[in-house]
């Protein structure tokens, strides 16, 4: 039968239309998924910049100059404000290694209170982990505003010893007077790191008439012209990899080696402190454990 004319012709245009109809439709889906695919994509890559950022900010990483930056978070501030009396009574001295040595210079006070004088850096690993017994110690006396947090250098031993900075933070104590010194960030400037605080002319007075006015060690600690540290008093590897968190938690417990170290610290300058305001307060100064402990550095100075 032959085929009525034209037929055929709009059939296959027909066709074509739809096909090409087809492969339109099929093409914006690729050009859908391949978005699809990128979109997921950077966004995991995001995912993994952030997370990396996240660990290396709470890990202390790097040589970024904190230069007392922001505050330790508060559940440190508490935990290193209040450790357990019945702590420091079973650690006692705990792994200390250097007692507080008497020196013989002219005692020295501010506002009519003996005046202790920390001079440091932010770079340096012994002054990292000192920090952490002064401020467990000197809490026992009162209290610290604008405490910051930094960490060691990278390249040093004992690299990024997380730990607090006194630059910036002030003390208030019925009984003592505390200035703390940081003379260089943690932040590489030539052979050095960038300079950052400068001891007053009467500072720098107090720390030569107990030093001899030679070469200043970090950390260096005057007690008021009577008692004198010069470097840290237990071994900073205690502290290796671990956060401000990790070590505050750590400073209830008397079996932990940090406690043993921070704490046992914190309890030699205690007792110190103790010789400076005449044994007060009390319910420091007076513990069997402080006294036992004064005794003990009169035989060692």
């Amino acid at each position: 039968m032959a085929r009525p004319k034209g037929q055929g012709g709009d059939a296959e245009r027909s066709t074509r239309t739809k096909v090409a109809a087809l492969r339109a439709e099929q093409a914006r889906q690729a050009q859908r998924r391949r978005l699809a695919i990128v979109g997921g994509a950077v966004a995991v890559v995001l995912v993994v910049i952030a997370a990396i950022v996240g660990i290396y900010l709470t890990r202390g990483g790097g040589s970024t100059p904190q230069a007392g930056g922001k505050g330790p978070q508060p559940s440190v501030e508490k935990a290193v404000a209040n450790v357990p009396a019945e702590t420091f009574a079973s650690v006692g001295k705990g792994s200390v290694k250097q007692w507080p040595q008497a020196v013989k210079a002219k005692p020295v006070t501010e506002g009519g209170k003996p005046k202790v004088l920390y001079v440091g850096a932010e770079y340096c690993p012994y002054c990292a982990a000192e920090r952490w017994s002064m401020v467990v110690a000197l809490s026992r006396f009162g209290s610290f505003k604008n405490l910051g947090t930094t960490h060691s250098a990278s390249e040093d031993v004992y690299p990024n010893t997380a730990t607090f900075s006194f630059h910036g933070a002030s003390y208030s104590s019925r009984y003592l007077s505390f200035v703390g010194k940081e003379l260089t960030t943690n932040q590489r400037s030539g052979n050095g790191y960038t300079p950052l605080d400068k001891l007053t002319a009467t500072e720098q007075k107090q720390i030569d008439q107990v030093t001899g006015g030679g070469q200043l060690s970090f950390p260096t600690v005057d007690f008021g012209g009577r008692y004198l540290v010069s470097g840290s008093q237990y071994d900073p590897s205690v502290l290796q990899g671990k956060t401000m968190g990790q070590i505050a938690s750590a400073l209830k417990d008397p079996n932990d080696p940090v406690a043993k170290a921070v704490d046992g610290s914190a309890n030699t300058i205690t007792a110190t402190l103790c010789k400076l305001t005449n044994n007060q307060p009390g319910n420091v100064c007076g513990t069997s454990t402080v006294k036992q402990l004064q005794r003990q550095l009169d035989a060692a100075s």
